[in-house]
């Protein structure tokens, strides 16, 4: 397995964790947890994992000087580390106003944001490869999110906290493909998880002291933790700097069926036969996007 298919399978994974996310958060919400409580508990476990993982695994060969070096990308990697808590607040935000699979759609706006940002940052043209698969997997979500089935009036405070959750998102994935990428794999984690804890205290503050407590972080913060700040950073640090925030932003589209499926199971939503054809679009336009990326690359 070449190291470019490789990355496309870390990201994927990395963006299918998150999809369980926004189910077992509203079943927790439904169940009277908080959302700054579960917010707070989902970071404060992962930084300490990933804190343990550094200091069992990382090389201690760095010399003072080196160290130094090494401080400004890892403050870099907090500030864009800070994108993932925003991330977080708002979607959780959103989900309290709109169903899940409308906050979900609304997260998923960062495949088109993704390739704008692409663009201007690295003053590149994009394909028509990668506009088709844009389009085609827009398509998918829109089916798989059920916006034709549903009769429902939709809240503009979730929108509009749904569509800050994607720009967030589209930052986040920004600063996993280009900072800090001479630094290890879990310590840029560390560093990204890092900032995403710091966002979410000033974030939530005074609710944190009121809803946290040690049976949320042992029970919720563990399954968040694990899902939602330890391996989407681990894997997207290892994909993103490969496959570049455009590609990638389009195969986070896989958090769409993963999200709908974790809605069935857990909260027994029903999967109708459009959402269905939904989710085999998207999963069309990935693997149209790095066929066409792998067999057509750009030339100079």
């Amino acid at each position: 397995m070449n190291v470019q298919l490789k990355s496309v399978l870390y990201v994927a994974i990395g963006a299918t964790s998150y999809g369980v996310l926004a189910t077992f958060v509203k079943y927790a919400n439904n169940q009277g947890i908080g959302t700054a409580g579960l917010a707070f508990s989902q970071y404060l476990f992962g930084a300490i994992v990933l804190s343990v993982l550094v200091f069992l695994f990382s090389k201690k060969s760095e010399t003072p000087q080196s160290e130094n070096k090494s401080l400004h990308p890892k403050i870099q990697l907090m500030l864009f580390g800070g994108f993932s808590g925003l991330t977080s607040s708002f979607y959780y935000l959103s989900i309290q106003y709109v169903p899940v699979s409308v906050g979900i759609i609304l997260l998923m706006q960062t495949i088109w944001m993704g390739v704008v940002l692409e663009f201007f940052t690295a003053r590149a043209l994009v394909n028509k490869g990668k506009i088709l698969g844009a389009f085609v997997a827009i398509v998918g979500t829109v089916l798989a999110a059920k916006i034709f089935e549903t009769d429902m009036e939709l809240n503009f405070k979730g929108i509009g906290f749904g569509l800050l959750a994607a720009m967030s998102f589209t930052g986040m994935m920004y600063g996993t493909s280009r900072v800090g990428l001479q630094l290890s794999n879990l310590v840029r984690s560390q560093y990204l998880v890092y900032g995403g804890l710091i966002v979410i205290v000033l974030f939530w503050n005074v609710q944190i002291l009121q809803e946290f407590n040690w049976t949320i972080l042992i029970t919720w913060g563990v399954f968040l933790g694990c899902f939602g700040t330890i391996l989407p950073p681990v894997l997207f640090n290892k994909g993103f700097p490969v496959i570049g925030t455009g590609l990638g932003s389009i195969i986070a589209a896989l958090e769409i069926p993963i999200s709908v499926l974790s809605a069935y199971w857990v909260l027994n939503e029903e999967i109708s036969n459009l959402q269905w054809l939904g989710i085999v679009i998207i999963l069309f336009a990935v693997v149209m996007i790095n066929f066409r990326k792998k067999s057509k690359p750009l030339k100079s």
